[in-house]
């Protein structure tokens, strides 16, 4: 399985959209490109392996593995990447600013959906990211 995440940079934060199979799924809020530094950058642009992951505070949600320098990178909910994330990726069904987003669980639930169903069948699953 793979998604692909065409992102859009600016100053305070970073847009992007998701497509599977080449249709739209929705938006990806993140962090603003500062060289990759940890907790306040987003990740640079590459081809990742996503695997599953759980934890209490997100449940089962996905985490993006060999992300150069950096580690614990994962796909949770949020809606505002300045205050909600630390370098990872949030799905949002609306963007209503640049790095800020609505509905960000129903997006979610969506893609852990398919990418759950992906790990049932043994699959792969990859994220290429690119502007």
């Amino acid at each position: 399985m793979h998604l692909l995440l065409h992102r859009t940079y600016f100053k305070e934060g970073t847009n992007g959209a998701l497509f599977y199979k080449g249709h739209f799924l929705g938006f990806v809020i993140e962090l603003p490109w500062l060289d990759n530094k940890r907790i306040i950058s987003c990740i640079p642009e590459g081809v990742y392996t996503l695997k599953p992951r759980f934890s209490e505070k997100f449940k089962h949600h996905l985490q993006v593995e060999n992300v150069p320098n950096r580690n614990l990178i994962l796909i949770h909910p949020a809606n505002d990447a300045k205050l909600e994330l630390e370098g990872c990726l949030a799905p949002v069904t609306n963007l209503i600013g640049i790095g800020k987003g609505l509905y960000s669980r129903p997006l979610f639930q969506k893609i852990i959906a398919l990418c759950y169903q992906a790990f049932d069948r043994k699959e792969t699953i990859t994220l290429t990211i690119k502007s």
